[in-house]
């Protein structure tokens, strides 16, 4: 997939760049806030936007508002299969904020939105000068390694069905809401399997009242069903991220408190 620069929003005054939505740096304290806001761009990402591709040198760290972005790995034949989903929950560009490396993943924008831009030679001297900034950071990374590792794990002894679940629920609590952009192809592509298993897939959840689908677009309609029918990874990685992160509780979370 050809790359694309992300398209730069119009920028307001400083002071009302307070990014609103993406968790992690609204926890922030305001000190913090006030080093950081200040040098990030709001930019809008359009759905099948590249970001960055693997053997990229990584100059950005982006922070997702509204938008989710799939980290991929591409092999040499073309397949790839997801490794992680990043929403409003965390960021993408680790490789750019730990070190001058190249990234080894692919960034894809699964669904379209805003996010927060900044270079990462400027936040990697807050990382460094900051030590909430860096708890909170190497916390949100060691939460996506578990979500990594436990996919990967996880995947080979549970149905695509299973699978479909997990994808959907982890991109519904980094996003919000109830619905997903999402095609069939891009959902094959994530999970590594064919097109025609995802079909079979959706179909399954689709007799099971979990969901509705229609031409790319993904409406749960009962999200406890939905996490019935997904594999333990789902459960197991929430709640690790709830343990490592409790300033950003999950929605599943959220729920099972109601």
């Amino acid at each position: 997939m050809q790359m694309t620069s992300p398209r730069q929003a119009p920028l307001v005054p400083s002071q009302n760049r307070v990014p609103s939505q993406n968790r992690l740096l609204t926890s922030l304290s305001r000190d913090a806030k006030a080093r950081i806001i200040p040098n990030m761009e709001n930019i809008s990402l359009s759905q099948g936007e590249v970001i960055f591709q693997a053997g990229d040198t990584e100059r950005f760290v982006y922070f997702p508002n509204d938008c989710l972005l799939s980290l991929l790995y591409v092999l040499e034949n073309g397949k790839s299969t997801e490794i992680a989903v990043v929403g409003s929950d965390g960021f993408v560009g680790s490789d750019a904020l730990l070190g001058e490396g190249t990234s080894w993943s692919q960034a894809l924008v699964q669904n379209a939105g805003t996010a927060y831009r900044i270079r990462a030679s400027v936040l990697r001297e807050e990382f460094y000068r900051n030590s909430e900034l860096q708890t909170m950071v190497l916390l949100y990374i060691q939460s996506a390694m578990i979500q990594t590792a436990l996919v990967a794990a996880c995947n080979p002894h549970y149905s695509i069905a299973q699978q479909l679940c997990c994808k959907l629920l982890f991109s519904l609590d980094r996003l919000g809401g109830d619905e997903l952009t999402l095609t069939q192809e891009a959902i094959a592509n994530a999970l590594g399997v064919r097109r025609e298993s995802v079909t079979d897939a959706a179909n399954l959840l689709r007799e099971q009242g979990a969901i509705d689908y229609c031409r790319g677009h993904i409406k749960v309609l009962d999200r406890t069903r939905l996490e019935e029918l997904s594999s333990e990874c789902y459960s197991v990685v929430t709640a690790e991220s709830d343990r490592l992160m409790p300033w950003q509780v999950s929605p599943a979370a959220n729920s099972s408190h109601g």
